[in-house]
């Protein structure tokens, strides 16, 4: 059976940092992780891919009503929506390719699978035990489902299928004025999609400042 110091499981923001920092401090480290690449939740479907469509829809954006202000006059650009996502694609794969290259610089093992733990000190990963004296858990997150409501990743999508729509939809409704609703929103709405969003509460983007929510 396999021996490490520390196994951590999850290699998003917080298992990858984590993961590196015990391995420059001296401690034999190894990673769980099931998706066929490093980087977790945000590197691959959330923070990241979010944030590279933000950005080119933006220049989108800045060309219709922006440039000419500035004295940048010429034809506005058109979508091609299949480039923008495979940029979207190159942004993630260039970030993910990261920190792989980090794990083998700091010789972090990479366990490929879900991981559980059946008993303290043990970590199963697929059918294989490993032995650990310390444990970290960052299992990221998983978009929450709704009662009564199909998801279908077609008509009904997650924050996940949003990244990864086959055409840019005439129109679209977002459950939740969080940050993550608001960006994918602010995404299509700059494309062309007319976009309501739906909110409980009696504020958009709850639980921060009132500064950032007006």
């Amino acid at each position: 059976m396999a021996q490490y110091d520390v196994i951590i499981i999850g290699s998003g923001p917080g298992g990858y940092v984590a993961a590196i920092r015990c391995a420059q401090l001296g401690l034999k480290t190894a990673c769980v992780e099931g998706r066929e690449t490093l980087g977790g939740t945000c590197l691959n479907v959330g923070c990241i891919p979010s944030k590279a469509l933000l950005h080119a829809s933006h220049q989108l954006h800045e060309a219709e009503h922006n440039f000419a202000k500035m004295g940048l006059m010429g034809k506005t650009p058109t979508v091609d929506w299949s480039q923008m996502l495979a940029y979207k694609d190159e942004v993630i794969n260039g970030n993910t390719k990261g920190v792989e290259f980090l794990f083998k610089k700091n010789k972090i093992d990479w366990l490929k699978g879900w991981g559980s733990i059946p008993e303290a000190g043990k970590v199963k990963v697929g059918d294989t035990l490993y032995e650990t004296k310390n444990i970290i858990i960052a299992s990221g997150s998983e978009p929450s489902a709704l009662s009564g409501i199909d998801v279908d990743e077609q008509v009904v999508v997650t924050s996940t299928g949003a990244l990864t729509l086959d055409k840019i939809p005439r129109k679209m409704v977002v459950i939740g004025a969080g940050v993550i609703g608001l960006e994918l929103g602010s995404v299509y709405a700059r494309l062309g999609t007319e976009v309501t969003v739906v909110e409980f509460l009696d504020a958009i983007t709850p639980g921060m400042d009132a500064e950032v929510q007006k």
